[in-house]
């Protein structure tokens, strides 16, 4: 009987079943719309009146028990499947491979360092948005349209007035423009600029300083960064004042600190001067204060900015600022002891 050869196929085919997408197909081939079974069932008009009650109960009969030996299946190869997988994916969590810990980038080292110095002397560590706009970046700190500062070469232009922020100053207007004096601020993060040798990167690392108040002096920002020097290169470590020159301060000047490696005897680091360049600094020009809604004639202060990346190569020796972003285990290895 026809009926009898469907299910010994199917028997011996489901016994060989190894995965669901095996038994999925051999449920289409005996189940589905043109099916074996369904065959059968469209066949009932060919069989005798009399005969086709008790061939549909024995057609519905297989139907049944070909859905409960599939269903039975797939349980079975689901729960093989699942042991498989445990066995293939098996993690050893106790496994003790690791020979070294991680640590800290020497850059982010110098950062908390330094933000743990300053928020001793009671500053508050802001971070403020690495995208910025002209406003913020450049006109509110008094640099003006025709400022070098500005040019493509220079800056990295997203809009004619969106970039990327070419230090973290901006953070700086923007603190003004919402709180008014007494202001304490450091605001570390990444900046950008279009350049890139052995002591320069396109993407480097700032912190810089504010402080507004009444009767600031140029006394109180060298005392600020005698305390930092001390601290970063030692306590025999001097601060010289240099005139310079930036939009954003009036007066200016370039720092300059004792060589941490001779000491200020004059080496091959310093170049025989005995004084590295580290940061520039100044008392906060009028024009920014009152841009930022605050009373120049009854408030001042001083700002200064750090290069973290800066500091670092001269106080850990590192002569390549790109050594801080190759991600060589044996250089950042010498950081984690």
């Amino acid at each position: 009987m026809r009926i009898d050869e469907i299910k010994s196929a199917f028997e011996t085919e489901i016994a060989k079943c190894q995965t669901l997408q095996e038994l999925q197909e051999l449920k289409v081939k005996y189940l589905g719309k043109s099916g074996e079974l369904t065959a059968l069932l469209k066949s009932i008009k060919d069989i005798p009146a009399e005969e086709r009650p008790s061939f549909g109960a024995k057609v519905n009969a297989l139907r049944n028990e070909m859905e409960q030996q599939f269903a039975e299946k797939s349980e079975a190869l689901k729960a093989s499947d699942m042991q498989r997988r445990l066995r293939e994916e098996k993690v050893d969590v106790s496994l003790t491979s690791c020979k070294s810990l991680g640590a800290l980038h020497p850059v982010t080292l110098i950062e908390n360092e330094i933000c743990e110095l300053m928020t001793s002397m009671g500053f508050e560590v802001l971070r403020g948005p690495e995208i910025e706009t002209d406003y913020y970046n450049f006109k509110a700190l008094n640099i003006p349209d025709d400022h070098p500062a500005r040019d493509m070469q220079d800056t990295f232009y997203i809009t004619d007035s969106i970039l990327l922020r070419t230090h973290t100053s901006p953070m700086q207007a923007r603190l003004m423009e919402k709180k008014k004096p007494p202001i304490k601020m450091v605001c570390p993060g990444k900046v950008f600029r279009s350049d890139s040798d052995a002591s320069h990167s396109p993407v480097f690392h700032q912190i810089e300083a504010l402080v507004v108040d009444k009767n600031i002096t140029l006394c109180d920002l060298k005392g600020t960064l005698e305390y930092i020097a001390s601290h970063l290169f030692g306590k025999d470590t001097k601060v010289r004042f240099r005139p310079s020159f930036f939009p954003f301060t009036e007066p200016s000047v370039e720092v300059d600190l004792t060589c941490s490696n001779c000491g200020g005897k004059g080496c091959s680091l310093c170049k025989g001067t005995g004084w590295i360049e580290v940061l520039g600094a100044g008392m906060v020009n009028p024009f920014v204060l009152e841009n930022c809604g605050i009373d120049s004639k009854k408030y001042n202060g001083y700002a200064f900015g750090i290069g973290l990346e800066r500091i670092a190569m001269i106080k850990y020796g590192i002569p390549d600022i790109r050594l801080f972003y190759e991600n060589d285990q044996r250089f950042l290895k010498q950081f984690g002891k």
